[in-house]
């Protein structure tokens, strides 16, 4: 691979946007996630659009959320805050001397993903750094896979905040490997659109795609851990706060708006259970992240605020290993498959290089109509192909 260039793209206004050079505090639901770039990886078979065109585009896309061209900084009270100051979006041209099929079978890269995203900068070296940077890798039979990092932004006791959105007395630890690349494989379970069907008449009651498949996860990921029966296992759910707040977010907010939900049962419970029995416990957990709960997370950042207490998220460090437990995110709402620059949608998204043993991420399928793909970090001697099969051995919740 050869870099051609590298472009600091600023974004094209019609008329000066309102928080042009406005310092924007990160809010209470940022500062509850960490300070890291996210890579993401979609693959456009040719024809399509020039570097020029799509340079265009973004010019226009990123003015219209000028956060993404300013920069991370740091106020006098060490606290991290975005400066809207029009620096920029990074864009890096490179070529691949290959065709993009040898690369990409079955909507899978073969070949090493390093190189193809810029890299990734650490936490304690992003403040000053493009908060959005692309990289436009053209292959020889014309191909396109673009690529971009962008950072997430990362009486009030009524619940433990202190100890489930941020670190304090009680909370869970977990081991972290210094180099999870020799610890963790990355896969990808496809679930096709009849497989989702005949799962969600086995748990008999209506439910969600992403929480029967979360079930069907959880369940398959305990069997290949060997958990004893009497261990404890909990899931880490994001749950996307907009709809649920009074009065709810709009949709268009920029920002994160995600606190977690825990269904945890012990290992005997996930295995013997019926997927009716699981997806009604993590539709529990889930429902308790209602309005309440989330004013309650908002009263308590106010309190420590006034206390000028530091509060430390509690998301996991690159190289953790979950086990017992698992972390899922889910993007099937995102619709990332139908992102169409002006020649199709893509052919593959990829999240590459997931850090840490037992995170999960489902996204819609980009080949298989109304299918799932069901990206996930596990220890490099798991076997994947049990989770194709539904699991025989359930009985009635008790």
């Amino acid at each position: 691979m050869e870099a051609s260039s590298s472009t600091m793209l600023k974004p094209v206004y019609s008329t000066p946007h309102p928080l042009a050079g406005e310092m924007v505090p990160l809010t209470l639901f940022d500062r509850a996630t960490l300070d890291i770039f996210v890579p993401l990886i979609l693959v456009y078979p040719a024809p399509t659009p020039s570097n020029e065109a799509l340079k265009e585009g973004l010019r226009r896309a990123v003015a219209v959320y000028p956060h993404l061209a300013g920069r991370l900084a740091v106020d006098h009270r060490g606290r991290r805050f975005i400066h809207v100051n029009n620096e920029g979006v990074l864009v890096v041209e490179a070529a691949v001397p290959v065709d993009l099929a040898s690369a990409v079978i079955d909507d899978s890269f073969v070949t090493n993903t390093d190189g193809l995203y810029p890299a990734v900068p650490p936490p304690e070296e992003s403040i000053g750094v493009a908060l959005l940077q692309i990289q436009l890798n053209r292959y020889k039979c014309g191909g396109l896979v673009p690529c971009r990092t962008c950072w997430p932004r990362s009486d009030a006791d009524v619940f433990d905040h202190r100890s489930t959105e941020f670190k304090g007395q009680g909370g869970r630890s977990y081991p972290v490997v210094s180099d999870p690349s020799s610890k963790i494989e990355n896969v990808t379970v496809r679930f096709t659109a009849e497989f989702i069907a005949e799962l969600k008449a086995r748990v008999e009651i209506r439910c969600s795609t992403f929480q029967c498949l979360l079930a069907h996860a959880w369940k398959k990921t305990t069997a290949v851990r060997g958990l004893k029966p009497e261990q404890f296992t909990q899931v880490r759910v994001a749950v996307n706060c907009r709809a649920r707040a009074n009065p709810p977010v709009p949709p268009e907010f920029f920002g994160n708006m995600v606190l977690w939900a825990f269904p945890r049962l012990q290992a005997r419970d996930v295995l013997g259970w019926t997927y009716r029995g699981v997806v009604e416990a993590i539709r529990n957990a889930v429902a308790r992240v209602d309005a309440e709960y989330i004013q309650s997370f908002l009263d308590f950042g106010r309190v420590a605020d006034a206390n000028a207490e530091e509060l430390v998220a509690t998301a996991a460090a690159n190289g953790t290993m979950f086990c017992p437990d698992l972390e899922v995110d889910s993007s099937l709402g995102f619709r990332f498959n139908q992102i169409d620059f002006g020649t199709g949608p893509p052919s593959a998204f990829v999240t590459p290089d997931l850090p840490n043993e037992g995170l999960m991420i489902f996204l819609p399928s980009c080949t298989a109509s109304g299918g799932v793909d069901l990206i996930m970090a596990i220890p490099e001697d798991h076997d994947t192909t049990t989770f194709y099969s539904l699991d025989e051995r359930a009985k009635p919740k008790m």
